[in-house]
């Protein structure tokens, strides 16, 4: 988990906080938090905290992420058991899991069942799209594209070589952008344009009828590329795939 600086101090701006004023509602000091800000030094969750509360805004989303994909699964669960006030053997027990794999969980190092995602969610008391970062509109998802890629929507706008207005309005769900719109930002955000359109509904019955094994294998970054290639498809190179995977099923 990495907290993000730059977003610290674009949130301090927008309140009209100096670093004086944020270090002292904060109780951290001045060159701390400078450092921070520039990611040259990395607080503990307690700092974190404080700082969160000064700016009064979730902790959980002061965090980036070390990839374009987002916090990481294991490191949402953490972050939403401390805020809920849990111990990791609370969860476990309250979850009907064990703490060691809990812990293997949150440390990234086993990705589990969705059945056991089910027992998590229910315990923490969250959606279960908030643990494995589905969901969500059009604008929705740009937003947190951009925000996870630490872009404002100044940053954004100049690198699509569109207006600031727009992006706003995009995700604020006032309009609705062309496919060459859609194009020019997933090039900026590195992301296929179909993410942005893709229905989300059903996905956590998708996920429920594959095996294990299957899940993981969806998680590797290679078959994650073959997904996004995909999404690229025309309608008529997509029916060719869908033919081939049902003939080679019958075949085997």
């Amino acid at each position: 988990m990495r907290v993000c600086g730059k977003r610290i101090r674009e949130l301090r701006e927008e309140r009209g906080y100096s670093l004086q004023d944020l270090a002292r509602k904060a109780e951290i000091s001045v060159s701390y938090l400078s450092e921070i800000e520039r990611g040259a030094k990395k607080p503990s969750l307690k700092t974190l905290d404080k700082i969160a509360g000064a700016l009064n805004f979730p902790r959980e989303q002061l965090v980036e992420a070390g990839n374009e994909r987002g916090i990481a699964l294991g490191e949402r669960i953490r972050l939403l058991r401390e805020k809920k006030g849990k111990s990791l053997s609370t969860l476990a027990e309250e979850a009907g899991i064990s703490i060691s794999y809990l812990s293997e969980i949150e440390r990234g190092n086993v990705y589990p069942a969705i059945d056991t995602l089910k027992k998590i969610t229910t315990v923490l008391d969250v959606p279960l799209s908030t643990i494995i970062g589905t969901g969500g509109s059009l604008g929705q998802k740009l937003r947190q594209a951009r925000e996870e890629q630490g872009l404002t929507q100044a940053d954004l706008a100049r690198a699509a070589g569109v207006s600031a207005g727009l992006i706003g309005q995009i995700e604020q769900g006032k309009v609705q952008p062309s496919l060459k719109t859609l194009e020019k930002i997933g090039e900026v955000l590195n992301i296929s344009p179909c993410y942005f359109i893709a229905d989300d509904t059903g996905l956590d019955e998708i996920l429920n009828q594959m095996s294990p094994a299957v899940r993981r294998l969806l998680m590797e970054p290679q078959v994650q590329s073959v997904l996004r290639l995909v999404c690229n498809c025309t309608e008529e190179e997509l029916r060719f795939i869908l033919n081939f995977i049902q003939l080679y099923k019958r075949c085997h």
